[in-house]
C-alpha cells in the first residue's frame, strides 16, 4: 500500500506547482511584448477590448487602419469613455469643442451637444473624421501619419510652423520629428506609432 502524503510533501507539491505556474505565466507576458499592457487588458472591467468593433467600424468608414485609431485611443484616453482632459476634451479620442464644431458644420448636424461626445460611437465618429481630415493635407508626405498626429496634438498652426522651418517642402516625417520643440507631442508621436506597430503583430483587427 501506497504511504500517504506527508503535510511536508503536500507543501513542496503546491510550491512547485506555483513555481511552475508562475514562470508559464511569465512566459506568456513576455510573449506579449508588453506584459503591463497585457495584464491591465485582462484585468477584471477592462474596456481595453470594449470597443474593438466601433473602433473597426469608423475606421473603415474614414479609410483609416484601426490600429491607427485605437492606438491613439490608448494614448488619449487609455479607452476611458468618461475622460475629460485637462484643456476640456472629451471621450475615447479626446475631442475637443472646435473639433466637435468642425464637424457639425461639415455635417450639418443639429442639436449637437458637446456633451454627447461622452458616447462612443460619437466620440469616434467625430475623433475619426477629424482624424481623417488631417492625414488628407498630408497625403504627398513620405508618411502622413507623424504629420496627421503633430496636428491633432498641437494644431494645425504649430504643424505649419514646424514645416516653414524645415525644407522649402518639408514632406519627411523624420524631418518632421526633429523639428518638433514640444516634447510632448514628439513623445505623443513615438507612442502612437509603437503602438499601432504592436497591434498590427498581434493581430489586432485580423479577422
Amino acid at each position: 500500500m501506497e504511504a500517504p502524503p506527508t503535510k511536508k510533501s503536500h507543501w513542496i507539491d503546491l510550491l512547485l506547482a506555483t513555481l511552475i505556474g508562475g514562470v508559464g505565466l511569465m512566459g506568456l507576458l513576455l510573449v506579449t511584448g508588453d506584459p503591463i499592457y497585457w495584464l491591465s487588458e485582462h484585468a477584471p472591467n477592462s474596456t481595453f477590448r470594449t470597443y474593438d468593433q466601433l473602433i473597426a467600424d469608423a475606421a473603415k468608414r474614414h479609410n483609416l487602419p484601426p490600429e491607427f485609431v485605437k492606438a491613439l485611443i490608448w494614448q488619449e484616453s487609455r479607452f476611458g469613455a468618461d475622460k475629460v482632459g485637462l484643456a476640456g476634451e472629451y471621450g475615447l479620442m479626446q475631442v475637443t469643442e472646435i473639433a466637435s464644431r468642425d464637424w457639425v458644420t461639415a455635417k450639418k448636424i443639429p442639436n449637437f451637444n458637446p456633451k454627447d461626445l461622452f458616447d462612443p460611437q460619437t466620440n469616434l465618429e467625430v475623433g475619426t473624421w477629424y482624424l481623417a481630415r488631417a492625414l488628407g493635407r498630408y497625403q504627398k508626405h513620405d508618411d502622413p501619419h507623424p504629420f496627421a498626429l503633430a496636428e491633432y496634438n498641437a494644431g494645425r498652426s504649430r504643424v505649419n510652423r514646424w514645416m516653414s522651418t524645415g525644407t522649402n517642402e518639408l514632406t519627411d516625417a523624420n524631418e518632421l520629428r526633429a523639428l518638433i520643440d514640444f516634447p510632448s507631442t514628439r513623445s505623443y508621436l513615438e507612442n502612437i506609432l509603437a503602438r499601432q506597430e504592436f497591434y498590427k503583430r498581434r493581430g489586432e483587427f485580423t479577422p
